[in-house]
């Protein structure tokens, strides 16, 4: 595989996970019809604050998890155009650029996978042949939501290793 095929096959990825992150913000909350969205738009409704704090936390979770990655991703590309840096090197570097951009769409994907088995909020973090996944629910999870959970990320990556933690 040369460079311009290195290049295409990693933009496309790109396009294909910010694909999946516009998808999950366009399609973010659905009005079940019942007023709830309007009764949390009224400026004087009472906020829950711990709510807010999960929110955030997925939030600033997905923003640091984008910046390390964004950060690896333009060190891993200066390596690899580097004129001083070893074939073998630049080889290690592209290995480790692909997996990196496959483990960032495998990680979209679960999310949105999760989400769609109807939890509010997913975080997935997949480190070598391990995946973290964080869910949003009011309650501890049941069996059958973990086993839907690690059949999701199973599906998608092929990886068994699956640490389920529920956050409120």
């Amino acid at each position: 595989m040369n460079r311009k095929q290195a290049g295409i096959i990693l933009t496309l990825l790109a396009l294909i996970v910010c694909a999946g992150i516009l998808a999950a913000r366009v399609n973010g909350q659905v009005d079940d019809g019942t007023g709830s969205s309007l009764s949390s738009s009224l400026p004087f409704t009472n906020t829950d604050k711990q709510t807010s704090n999960t929110k955030d936390y997925f939030y600033e979770s997905r923003n640091d998890r984008e910046q390390q990655d964004s950060q690896t991703m333009q060190n891993l590309k200066s390596i690899i155009e580097d004129k001083n840096t070893s074939a073998n090197q630049k080889t290690d570097a592209q290995k480790e650029l692909t997996a990196l951009t496959m483990a960032r769409d495998y990680e979209t994907r679960i999310e949105l996978s999760v989400k769609g088995k109807g939890f509010d909020d997913a975080l997935c973090l997949i480190e070598g042949n391990k995946a973290r996944v964080i869910v949003k629910s009011k309650n501890s999870l049941n069996e059958k939501q973990s086993i839907q959970i690690q059949e999701s990320v199973a599906s998608v990556s092929k990886i068994k290793d699956v640490v389920i933690e529920a956050k409120q």
